[in-house]
């Protein structure tokens, strides 16, 4: 069986970051995803993720149909690296 797993989707869940990293977990933001904002967009998401489980549709395909429905739908989050110490350490081991 081939793997379902993929580098993680973050996006944004209230008040938090979500990340998204496997074919169970786009199912399950689906189910969750409000009825009255289900459309031909999910609907093909849907088939698409159907069909990647069944192993006709590639998994890199799906994760990146998945990326594109979250940016469409205003969620998908952009979180460039983490925090920056390299400059600060370098300062300060430089005046010690």
């Amino acid at each position: 069986m081939s793997s379902t797993r993929f580098d993680p989707i973050l996006l944004h869940r209230k008040h938090f970051i979500d990340e998204i990293s496997s074919l169970d977990e786009i199912f399950d933001f689906l189910d969750e995803w409000p009825e009255d904002k289900r459309g031909l967009a999910y609907d093909t998401l849907l088939k698409a993720c159907r069909d990647t489980a069944n192993g006709r549709f590639p998994l890199s395909a799906a994760r990146e149909n998945f990326r594109r429905f979250l940016k469409m739908a205003g969620v998908l989050a952009k979180v460039e690296g983490g925090p920056k110490f390299d400059g600060l350490m370098n300062h300060q081991v430089g005046n010690a």
